[in-house]
């Protein structure tokens, strides 16, 4: 390793190992361009950040979509937007169902249950919808329940917060830089307003987004940076998988090494930070790469499926989590 890559790792050892504060976007920038060799080294040094300043445990979490397809916006990458010929359909989930999939989720272990809508933003039905939901997962287990449901006012808000809602989804998805590239149809300040209005409720932010769709490393440590701003509670970092008939439907996927520097280098400047496995690690990474993933920096992931993709089997990565002596996040310390 040349002395310039070396030093690299060795300011990010004494800034996030020893000190605890997370790296600026332009020293991200500096791990981004690590070469493949120095891989492992990264990879290591953001397993050790992540074992000090979160500890062993791994957060697993279940998803489900109480109304899928039919969006109004125009998200790029999604192809549950109306506006694109994609193969997705409006639809909704009953609420037997939603407590169904919140069972099948508790028995892996998972503390997190979390309910997405594709909304620009709940309206009267939905939101009658998640609390008549909320009310019967809680009538009939014991687990957290987060949701997703895109832009909020401050009456909807209160409202969630009132339900008892663990923990918000919303993601800013790229850098503020990159947001015009990738959406249209809302601003970047409209997704910030509600973490902001979230986080002063009292519920927790969940706030990522997705790498591999067309920034620059520049954009990409521009993110992390703004992430860290935020100071969410947990991060989603998901990789493009590209979905036929939206217009990222034919952007090439990340390679594995690529996503690799991407997950320690958010490590890096989020040390404190839950930091989650989510869509698009199954093509971009393959088993081998989620191995190195939770070995690089990784602290949660989402088990099952995805919103409108597969993910892996849960049984497959809480085998994983055991393989690797990696304990699941007990409920009563998430609470």
């Amino acid at each position: 390793m040349t002395t310039a890559r070396t030093d690299v790792l060795t300011a990010a050892r004494a800034q996030v190992l020893e000190q605890g504060t997370g790296l600026t976007p332009a020293q991200v920038r500096e791990v981004l361009d690590l070469p493949d060799e120095s891989l492992d080294d990264l990879l290591e040094l953001a397993h050790e950040v992540r074992m000090r300043w979160c500890g062993p445990d791994v957060e697993v979490e279940g998803i489900i979509s109480l109304k899928t397809g039919g969006c109004p916006e125009d998200c790029h990458f999604c192809s549950q937007s109306g506006l694109f010929a994609s193969p997705v359909r409006s639809a909704w989930l009953d609420i037997p169902m939603l407590v169904e999939a919140a069972k099948q989720t508790a028995k892996t272990g998972a503390t997190e249950f979390c309910i997405v809508a594709a909304v620009r933003g709940p309206d009267e039905r939905l939101m009658s919808q998640v609390a008549a939901g909320v009310q019967a997962i809680r009538d009939e287990l014991d687990i957290n329940i987060a949701c997703s449901l895109g832009m909020l006012t401050q009456d909807q808000v209160d409202r969630l917060a009132e339900m008892g809602v663990h923990r918000y989804n919303h993601n800013l998805e790229t850098a503020r830089s990159h947001f015009p590239n990738v959406v249209t149809t809302h601003t970047w300040e409209e997704r910030w307003e509600t973490l902001r209005m979230v986080r002063a409720a009292g519920m927790e932010v969940c706030c990522g987004g997705i790498v591999g769709m067309g920034e620059t490393l520049d954009q990409r440590a521009e993110f992390a940076g703004q992430l860290a701003e935020l100071e969410p509670d947990e991060v989603p970092l998901n990789f493009l998988n590209p979905r036929p008939g939206t217009p990222f439907g034919d952007l090439e996927p990340m390679s594995g090494p690529d996503a690799l520097r991407t997950v320690a280098a958010f490590r890096l400047a989020l040390p404190r930070t839950i930091l989650r496995f989510a869509g698009g690690r199954e093509i971009t990474l393959g088993d081998l790469g989620a191995r190195k993933g939770l070995l690089g920096g990784i602290n949660a992931v989402i088990v099952g499926n995805y919103l409108t993709t597969l993910g892996r089997p849960a049984e497959a990565d809480i085998d994983l989590l055991g393989e690797l002596e990696m304990p699941i996040k007990a409920l009563n310390e998430s609470l």
